[in-house]
């Protein structure tokens, strides 16, 4: 499954033959979608495969659903049967670009990016966008960043007797370190 992952990662770039590419197949993806008074709905994936051409800012990124984990098996066993429905929809992708992003200027101090592309999940594309740091250090470029979706946006269906227990809005937390290709 990696493989298949990483190859259609692969394909998103492949007009940039002589590009300089970063890329890391342990990002991390974080979501989070607590209400008060409830239990929390936090999930991780730390396997998250993502790509960055240096030249132009483009970025990809690759998760496989499963991937993300609870605190709960249960918890875990409903996101995936029940909303996310991993069987008909195993994956999520992320193809974007970093807006006026230029290699050669990161340095190890932070910097503000704009990220804009487009988000599928559960079988919907959505135009997202986000702020991201990045910053360059020991030959690794570092991506972190967050935005916010709607399940609904995604034709999610929250059934009506645990809507009160999950958000409408879930927030979205990206942490990549990258090395060179």
């Amino acid at each position: 499954m990696k493989k298949l992952i990483l190859i259609g990662v692969s394909l998103f770039f492949a007009g940039y033959a002589s590009a300089q590419k970063y890329s890391s197949k342990t990002g991390k993806v974080v979501f989070e979608a607590s209400v008060p008074l409830f239990e929390d709905i936090y999930a991780q994936d730390d396997n998250n495969l993502v790509v960055i051409n240096a030249d132009n800012g483009e970025m990809a990124s690759v998760s496989s659903v499963k991937n993300f984990h609870f605190k709960t098996k249960l918890m875990e066993e409903h996101f995936n049967e029940s909303y996310a429905e991993t069987a008909k929809y195993p994956k999520t992708t992320f193809k974007g670009k970093i807006a006026n992003f230029d290699k050669t200027k990161l340095t190890a101090s932070p910097q503000k990016y704009t990220v804009q592309g487009t988000l599928n999940f559960h079988g919907v594309d959505k135009a997202v966008a986000s702020t991201a740091t990045i910053y360059s250090k020991d030959g690794k470029i570092y991506v972190q960043g967050s935005f916010t979706v709607k399940p609904a946006d995604y034709k999610v269906t929250i059934p009506k007797m645990v809507t009160k227990k999950i958000a409408e809005t879930v927030n979205v937390e990206y942490n990549y370190a990258l090395v060179k290709q």
